[in-house]
């Protein structure tokens, strides 16, 4: 018995639901950093991280508001008419999904960027550092050696 069809495959109707869902909730590092790289102003990137997580590296152009404090400072700091997209370390730690939760109960369009910092590091891109910018090799796991988009 096959272990991948032991329970069917969703009807493709249910399919096209489930995975335009997802979409509508996450975005994906390389989807950020073109619209960052564009100028697109109908997004703010948050880094949902502490001050030390900040100083260590963050996305260029991402504004810095940990998730214990998102309730109290998004109001005054982030207009209302932008979708929101959190990131948090990576995918094994869920504090872009409670930031981005907060942002959506207090009124806010909000998608999360799975993969967070450490994806945006390991495909290459940019970092702002207490030192500077930086940017290191991107990682032939996570991202093509010869460019910046896997072409998806």
């Amino acid at each position: 018995m096959s272990a991948v069809l032991n329970v069917p495959a969703a009807a493709p109707a249910a399919a096209a639901a489930h995975f335009a869902a997802r979409l509508s909730f996450e975005t994906d590092v390389s989807d950020v950093h073109a619209d960052l790289e564009s100028g697109e102003r109908g997004i703010v990137v948050v880094d949902v991280r502490s001050s030390e997580s900040w100083r260590q590296g963050h996305v260029r152009g991402a504004l810095h508001l940990p998730a214990a404090r998102v309730a109290a400072r998004a109001p005054e700091e982030i207009p209302r008419d932008v979708t929101v997209v959190t990131y948090c370390w990576g995918p094994g730690c869920n504090g872009a999904t409670r930031a981005a939760l907060e942002f959506a109960r207090l009124g806010y369009r909000v998608k999360e960027m799975i993969g967070g910092f450490e994806y945006w590091a390991r495909e290459g891109f940019a970092v702002v550092t207490a030192s500077g910018v930086e940017r290191r090799p991107a990682d032939p796991l996570t991202a093509p050696a010869a460019g910046i988009s896997c072409g998806c």
